[in-house]
């Protein structure tokens, strides 16, 4: 292992960068002036808690945002050194967090820890807990996975897929085809309508409201940039493929 995969396994090192990311957004936030899309998005979504608030990959660091000083939110991070940071930023921002891993299919959600944060993730909508859930998983950018299917399926709470855009941002080559907001600007936080899954549907049921969930994400992110005078910088690519077995 490097010394530099050994420095970001340290927890000091990820509590420190934790810090920085942390107090890094919450300049973005307090310095850019958000609006609300649509207007009335908190009186529409708040009868609907607890609800699970769908976002792409790329957007977990931003989403934040829209958590009110009373709402409560959990999320679920991987166990990767990247997720370490991730927890300690997040946590700054008042979210609880669960490690384990996204399901590309409904036999990934066994493996890399997908059960316990499941069901860590079902448990926190029982208690009231919000839930934002990354809808695409590592590798396979804007394609919506099974595993959120799985969670509306069994907890019966509705999909509600947010967005979050600022005027100025930085755009990344990763994967998850990632913008961080930069500060001094304008921004929006975007609803989508509630998706509901009901327990009973069967498997072109639920590909329906994979593709559905899939759909909506995609539109509030494209409204999230339009409202803010941008265009999306990957409209119109491809989702990445994922790869044969």
């Amino acid at each position: 292992m490097s010394v530099f995969k050994r420095i970001g396994r340290s927890r000091a090192a990820q509590e420190s960068l934790g810090f920085l990311g942390a107090s890094y957004l919450k300049l973005v936030r307090h310095t850019n002036r958000f609006d609300l899309d649509p207007p009335d998005a908190y009186e529409r979504v708040s009868p609907l808690s607890p609800f699970i608030a769908a976002m792409w990959h790329g957007q977990h660091l931003m989403v934040p945002f829209v958590r009110r000083p009373q709402d409560r939110v959990a999320t679920m991070v991987s166990r990767s050194a990247d997720g370490g940071v991730n927890t300690v930023v997040l946590r700054r921002m008042g979210v609880r967090v669960m490690r384990g891993s996204g399901a590309r299919r409904a036999s990934d959600v066994w493996s890399k820890g997908g059960i316990p944060a499941l069901r860590g993730c079902i448990k926190a909508l029982a208690d009231g807990e919000n839930v934002a859930f990354s809808a695409d998983v590592p590798k396979v950018s804007r394609r919506c996975g099974e595993g959120i299917v799985m969670l509306a399926r069994i907890s019966g709470r509705p999909v509600v897929p947010v967005a979050v855009q600022t005027t100025r941002y930085l755009q990344f080559d990763s994967w998850d085809r990632a913008s961080l907001g930069l500060p001094f600007g304008r921004g929006v936080m975007a609803f989508g309508e509630p998706i509901t899954v009901a327990r009973d549907l069967d498997a072109d049921g639920l590909e329906a409201v994979r593709l559905a969930i899939e759909a909506g994400l995609n539109a509030v992110h494209a409204r999230a940039f339009a409202r803010v005078g941008r265009e999306d910088p990957v409209r119109g690519r491809r989702p990445a493929v994922e790869p044969q077995r």
